[in-house]
């Protein structure tokens, strides 16, 4: 997608303000997680249904990834942010003072919808980078992604122990995303995108949708590629609190909610996998994610009860999935420039899906075969991404330029001319 913004129209400190964007919007459909056990008892009900709240968050996000995501190629992103910003804002406020524990879901039902501004932002980050440039650019506000998701839960939770009551989480991030809404239109396209008149009404939006997936095969691999190693993650993280809280481990709860921190260093190291996607091409970068992902689930294999054993393999899939996903999205953006909006919807429905397969997967496997199941299930995700991987990259062989993969050394994405120019 490119804009019709002229390069004056870039402010310097654009990348970020977009990666702290990110970040603090993100942040609003994790942070509900660590408060369930106080909005049950709060309601006086039980755990099962304050549970739903967070269910209710995650639909609205998938929601939002498909009727928000694809007018990135068609609106004008400036007002899109406002608008968007504004109501995830008093849904926020609205989840603050809600009287019943239905309103709190229908409040982070619309928040989570709303939030689906970070998916808006990386097509647009990539049409604003600079030839050559895109893959360090979707690192860095892709790295803000990753800590936002990674931090928000920690930061809920000590901020509704200090206060007393789930609800000032619910505040300081209205707070938050309210200041947002001073700062990030400021830095959006002020345009419409190239292109977008051309891309029809709302509805015929949302009908070209299948179609990308068919026309493009750049995007069915990153597809399959995020859907799977997101699945590996997903896999872990839902079954790991079982896993230290279960003899021969045996920790609290309060320190397994910190055990998410571990992750952090690893993710932070992804951010120079965007440079590596500009210089080898993304195919490079995803099988350097499903090696470290992969070396990371035989650590969990023979962890046992060593909690360094299992920080470090926290690490390995953090660096794993987030670099993957630099990858994946930076091959999809360059596949066609003036319908990254809908790409991004295609892509990251498929990697939400794969996350819910993982998830639902890995519950069924712990039950049946315990901690070693889940394991044996992650590596068994891992392996699916990397014959998807091996195939395409014999199939590209047969190709005289290896165009399919949409990026890589020397190339440069001839769809961001007309954009103004953000330099990682």
């Amino acid at each position: 997608m490119t804009t019709a913004a002229t390069p004056s129209d870039v402010k310097r400190g654009t990348l970020p303000v977009f990666a702290t964007a990110t970040a603090i919007t993100v942040a609003n459909i994790y942070f509900t997680q660590p408060l369930l056990d106080q909005i049950a008892r709060g309601f006086g009900v039980s755990a099962s249904t304050a549970g739903l709240v967070a269910t209710a968050g995650q639909i609205g996000y998938a929601l939002g990834i498909v009727a928000v995501v694809p007018l990135a190629d068609r609106a004008r992103l400036r007002r899109l942010s406002r608008v968007l910003l504004s109501v995830t804002a008093l849904a926020l406020l609205a989840g603050a003072v809600a009287p019943s524990v239905a309103l709190l879901g229908m409040a982070t039902l619309v928040l989570s919808a709303s939030t689906a501004l970070p998916q808006v932002i990386m097509p647009t980050v990539a049409s604003m980078a600079a030839p050559g440039q895109a893959g360090r650019a979707l690192g860095a506000v892709g790295t803000g992604l990753t800590m936002g998701a990674l931090l928000s839960r920690t930061a809920s939770g000590l901020i509704a122990e200090a206060a007393g009551t789930w609800r000032a989480g619910f505040l300081v991030a209205a707070a938050a995303t309210a200041a947002l809404l001073l700062v990030l239109p400021r830095y959006m396209p002020a345009g419409r995108p190239v292109g977008a008149a051309a891309s029809g009404g709302y509805g015929r939006l949302l009908a070209s949708l299948p179609r990308l997936l068919a026309r493009y095969a750049p995007l069915r691999l990153s597809a399959a590629l995020g859907a799977t190693v997101f699945a590996s993650f997903s896999a872990f993280w839902s079954t790991l609190a079982f896993h230290l809280t279960a003899p021969p481990i045996g920790l609290g709860p309060a320190v397994v909610g910190l055990f998410g921190l571990c992750s952090v260093p690893g993710a932070l190291a992804a951010r120079y996998s965007g440079r590596l996607t500009d210089r080898w091409g993304p195919s490079a970068v995803n099988t350097l994610s499903v090696v470290s992902a992969a070396a990371a689930f035989a650590l969990f294999a023979v962890a046992g009860r060593s909690l360094v054993t299992l920080a470090v393999g926290c690490n390995l899939l953090g660096y794993g999935v987030t670099s993957g996903q630099i990858a994946n999205q930076a091959r999809v953006f360059a596949a066609a420039p003036g319908s990254r909006g809908r790409l991004n919807t295609v892509y990251m429905f498929a990697v939400f899906g794969g996350g819910a397969t993982g998830s639902g997967v890995a519950g069924v496997l712990y039950s049946a075969y315990g901690w070693h199941g889940v394991v044996a299930g992650g590596a068994g995700f891992l392996l699916l991404a990397g014959l998807a991987l091996a195939w395409y990259g014999l199939r590209s062989r047969g190709t005289s330029t290896g165009s399919d993969d949409g990026a890589g050394p020397g190339r440069t994405d001839t769809g961001t001319a007309a954009a103004p120019a953000v330099r990682a």
